[in-house]
């Protein structure tokens, strides 16, 4: 595996700290399977564009190189789909914790390389960076100093309340409306703030808009990475290293019902399908194992989700290796955005030759976003192979006291929600994890490999002071220090 390491631009004094970013398109073989049942064909390989190309042996060899919805299929185990749409600010919590925890030496990323928006029926870069800003010829020179002092303010905002201080009862885009023009409005609150126009208060956007400008920079020119294979590669890492120290796990065994105590009211064990039973003191669990009494008081939200696998990206550039996440406004006031991840195959989730997108919005009615269109003819639009909709409920702002007679000792994770990062996961993953264990730390750094103590070895005078941990692979442990010299930069 050809690997190139991209260094933070500002280098820190702790070695420690590190995080691996793939710039460099890999292979691999770890792929997941591409359910047929839910594929959609789109039109037969003969169905050519109107717009025909000058050159009839350009026509000819387009026809040849064409994907096919019978490739794809053929070829699914190229294809790592995630049914959740998000990616990883690279100051977020989930990076923090990777990098605490010694995690991220079982994973992989890339950059985002694109920010993108639809506007006026077509696909276009946004400017994100101070060198994006200054190059870009879609501002003037007045739009582009307007903008960076608009941002410069953004960075340092609870400095200067003389500057908000009486607009935080209205909505972010309103108070867009009385700083800068409508040009850089769209791109602050659908490409920065990645908002709507009525979804955030003022302080909510110079908060999310702060936020993106402070994940710049750490890892490249955007502020987002992806892991390789897919966000599923994420909990397998840290199932990986929770093996190494002896964590248990029972694949393939669904949870039929929770045995409850009459007199304690405590949950004692669950009953697996095969009718085994698993006793343990704490169980945590998402709330989709639970009986429909139990979440008779429940109220959920439909979050509408789609994957596409298209033959083309969006905005075709000189490099077919494009990581994009693009903004589709909403069409009517009341309803929401669209968010669109675009993968190429150098992130190991896609055949090559394809774009995955993965996109997420919350709906009212039933909405027909089009994001692939434009109004410039001659530009070829992605032809759809294969086409995924469904929706996922989310229960991410759900009390525990909705749940009708929960034993307390049964504690409810919420499955994914609609923002693009991860903070929300991590929060209540702690949140669960202190209650459970009060006295414990959160996700500790892993011991040097010389502070472990292996069975059979307590005559050796440092047993006294270390647990007994199960044997554990120590080139593993090595490996870390090699992993990239991605540090921190100090703060």
């Amino acid at each position: 595996m050809n690997c190139e390491m991209l260094t933070e631009q500002t280098p820190s004094s702790d070695p420690e700290n590190v995080l691996e970013v793939n710039g460099a398109e890999v292979t691999g073989e770890k792929e997941n399977h591409c359910d047929d049942k839910t594929c959609v064909p789109s039109t037969s390989a003969e169905d050519v564009s109107e717009n025909v190309p000058i050159a009839e042996d350009t026509t000819e060899q387009r026809k040849k190189d064409r994907i096919t919805y019978s490739q794809i299929i053929k070829e699914g185990r190229r294809f790592n789909i995630d049914l959740v749409s998000k990616l990883l600010y690279s100051r977020g919590l989930l990076i923090d914790l990777l990098i605490k925890s010694n995690v991220s030496r079982y994973a992989e990323f890339k950059n985002i390389t694109r920010i993108l928006a639809f506007r006026e029926g077509r696909v276009e870069q946004v400017p994100c960076s101070r060198a994006d800003v200054f190059n870009s010829k879609q501002l003037t020179m007045v739009e582009k100093r307007m903008l960076m002092k608009f941002l410069t303010f953004c960075m340092e905002y609870e400095k200067y309340p003389d500057e908000y201080k009486g607009y935080e009862d209205i909505t972010f885009y309103e108070y867009l409306k009385l700083k800068i023009n409508p040009n850089l409005q769209y791109i602050v609150l659908h490409s920065i703030a990645m908002t709507s126009e009525t979804a955030s208060s003022t302080i909510d956007g110079l908060k999310a808009t702060r936020n993106f400008l402070h994940c710049l920079g750490r890892y490249g020119n955007t502020p987002f990475l992806f892991p390789l294979y897919g966000q599923g590669e994420l909990p397998q890492c840290f199932c990986r290293m929770c093996a190494v120290f002896g964590g248990i796990y029972c694949l393939r065994h669904s949870v039929q019902c929770l045995v409850v105590d009459k007199e304690s009211r405590k949950c004692k064990a669950i009953i697996d399908q095969f009718g085994q039973r698993i006793i343990s003191e704490h169980f945590l669990v998402e709330d989709s194992y639970f009986s429909e009494n139990m979440c008779s008081r429940v109220q959920y939200r439909q979050i509408s989700r789609a994957v596409l696998i298209t033959d083309r990206s969006v905005l075709q550039t000189d490099s077919d290796q494009q990581i994009s996440i693009l903004t589709v406004p909403a069409e009517e006031p009341g309803t929401f955005a669209v968010r669109v991840i675009e993968l190429c195959s150098s992130t190991m989730t896609c055949m090559k030759g394809t774009c995955k997108h993965s996109g997420v919005g919350k709906f009212k009615h039933e909405c027909d976003h089009k994001p692939f269109d434009t109004k410039n003819e001659q530009v070829e639009k992605p032809r759809i192979l294969w086409a995924l909709y469904f929706n996922m409920r989310d229960s991410s702002d759900i009390s525990r006291s909705c749940y009708k007679d929960l034993p307390s000792n049964v504690y409810v994770c919420s499955g994914p929600d609609c923002g693009l990062g991860n903070d929300n996961a991590v929060k209540q993953a702690e949140t669960l994890f202190q209650e459970i264990c009060p006295s414990e730390d959160f996700c500790p750094p892993p011991p040097n490999p010389e502070d472990i103590v292996l069975d059979g070895d307590g005559l050796q005078p440092e047993a006294s002071e270390s647990s007994t941990i199960p044997e554990a692979n120590s080139e593993t442990f090595k490996e870390s220090t090699n992993l990239g010299n991605l540090e921190e930069s100090s703060e």
